[in-house]
């Protein structure tokens, strides 16, 4: 039931944006997309891209007769922006609600060189930043991102059905939050 009313996308960023699962229903999909580690960390990029992408598939999912809420976006970073403060004025734009009434929140995840700060920055709320504790096994950091990912979109798809649908965030495992660890 939660399923039907939920729709995923994978992207995966570098110094460009590639497209691992286009807007799918997951209770089709046969395979899991494959992350993969490449070049540089361009923040820029995937936030210029979501500015272009959000709108189309929130209008291409209207189209298919579906109600859609406000979107989400999972962000998770090995690392600091390689574009210097070129991603700030796509990021800026893309979560100004009153320039994009479609918006979406970010839940950013830093692991490996990634920073608390840019963390804060990134995530569209303190509380939906976190970064890995110091030690953790990258393999398993990202094990423990997706894992957070899917009980965050169940505990979501459940709040769907209520009087006050809200978004669900749920901290990964062996992640602490962002902001408790800035100035640190």
């Amino acid at each position: 039931m939660i399923a039907a009313k939920l729709r995923l996308a994978v992207l995966g960023f570098s110094d460009d944006v590639q497209v691992r699962l286009a807007v799918a229903d997951m209770r089709t999909e046969t395979t899991l997309p494959q992350a993969a580690i490449r070049g540089l960390t361009n923040y820029g990029a995937v936030f210029s891209d979501l500015l272009q992408r959000i709108p189309h598939d929130v209008q291409w999912l209207r189209g298919q007769g579906y109600r859609v809420h406000r979107p989400v976006v999972f962000f998770l970073s090995d690392g600091q922006p390689t574009d210097g403060d070129g991603w700030r004025h796509p990021h800026r734009t893309l979560t100004d609600r009153t320039q994009a009434p479609i918006a979406p929140n970010i839940i950013a995840c830093g692991i490996g060189e990634a920073q608390p700060q840019t963390m804060v920055e990134v995530a569209t709320r303190p509380e939906f930043a976190f970064v890995a504790k110091s030690g953790t096994d990258i393999g398993r950091a990202i094990s423990e991102f997706f894992h957070s990912l899917t009980a965050s979109l169940v505990a979501s798809g459940h709040a769907l059905n209520s009087a006050s649908p809200q978004l669900a965030v749920n901290r990964p495992d062996q992640f602490t939050m962002a902001i408790d660890e800035v100035g640190q």
